[in-house]
């Protein structure tokens, strides 16, 4: 079979080598799954650089997130098995984690519903505890998880602010249902958020960013806000003023969804099955605006960690090729 490996650690583009490699042969309490469709993460790229809190020994397939087909022809969302990631024609998956692929989904929107989703919804509902007629700000709003966490902000009937570089990104944020979109390449974001809230700020911020967006977030939350950090893809990690949150009287949350897994399985399964229900009725639909063959993996990793690409970026392995494999 055909699987992208990082025998050293670096940019993306510069160390992603496909091979071939020897079919997987899953071990006690997992399943062989043939990859349909597997969702890039900017996670995969902090991986090949060796700055993401999970490295897995060399050599390496980045890939953590993907739409499987069991042997048995179920259709499935896994995180494969590391160090054998999902950018290969085949994976293997710890068979207590598998979950349904929705029906409404294709698969390369099957492959995108996972963590980003998951990531928001308990990101909004679980830490920040979102409530209807609210206000979202959400930075990085035309992004993997920014796009999830609008509509989800939507479907949960909140007012949605989003943040987005450049005019492109700004026009993506407006077509999933912002109410308020702000280009922070062309405004003042601290005077844009007021001026949308009255001057009262957002209720709730998402913030997959760090470094300057979250100063941003600091000055435009409300009274009894909720401040709630999910990544730094800034590269920036902010160092908070404590007597602010004090003063201000805000909450600042920090999420680390993978912890669920371990720590409160059942209610990953929970999340699953409202995300599922949201798709089925259309209130949710990830974005995914490229879908690219198993030998552009590389250079779509590399274009999700300079910040490029809007929505979700999927790769497809051939089904010829799995099927010989």
């Amino acid at each position: 079979m055909q699987a992208w490996q990082v025998h050293e650690l670096g940019e993306p583009g510069e160390v992603m080598r496909l091979a071939d490699v020897e079919r997987l042969t899953p071990g006690a309490g997992q399943v062989l799954l043939r990859v349909r469709a597997a969702n890039i993460n900017f996670p995969d790229a902090l991986m090949c650089r060796g700055q993401y809190q999970v490295r897995p020994p060399l050599p390496f397939t980045p890939g953590v997130e993907i739409c499987g087909e069991t042997e048995d022809g179920r259709r499935v969302i896994a995180n494969p098995a590391l160090p054998h990631g999902g950018f290969a024609e085949y994976a293997v998956a710890d068979a207590a984690a598998l979950l349904p692929a929705p029906d409404a989904l294709d698969d390369a929107e099957a492959a995108a519903l996972h963590i980003g989703y998951q990531t928001a919804w308990f990101a909004l509902h679980r830490r920040a505890r979102l409530e209807a007629g609210e206000t979202l700000l959400v930075h990085a709003a035309a992004g993997g998880v920014g796009s999830a966490a609008v509509q989800l902000g939507k479907a949960a009937g909140a007012t949605v602010i989003g943040v987005a570089g450049g005019a492109g990104k700004a026009a993506v944020a407006r077509d999933l249902g912002c109410d308020v979109v702000i280009d922070r390449r062309e405004q003042d974001v601290v005077a844009a958020v007021k001026e949308a809230t009255g001057g009262r700020g957002a209720d709730v911020i998402f913030d997959p960013v760090g470094g300057e967006a979250y100063t941003q977030s600091a000055k435009t939350v409300a009274f009894e806000g909720r401040i709630v950090i999910v990544g730094f893809a800034s590269g920036a990690i902010p160092s908070p003023a404590l007597n602010h949150a004090l003063i201000k009287n805000y909450a600042v949350l920090g999420l680390h969804w993978g912890l669920y897994n371990t720590k409160n399985p059942k209610l990953v399964q929970h999340c699953h099955e409202q995300l599922t229900g949201l798709a089925a009725r259309g209130a949710i639909k990830p974005l995914v605006s490229e879908r690219v063959p198993l030998a552009g993996a590389a250079d779509a990793v590399q274009r999700v960690a300079d910040g490029v690409t809007t929505g979700r970026v999927t790769v497809l392995p051939s089904r010829e090729n799995g099927a010989a494999a």
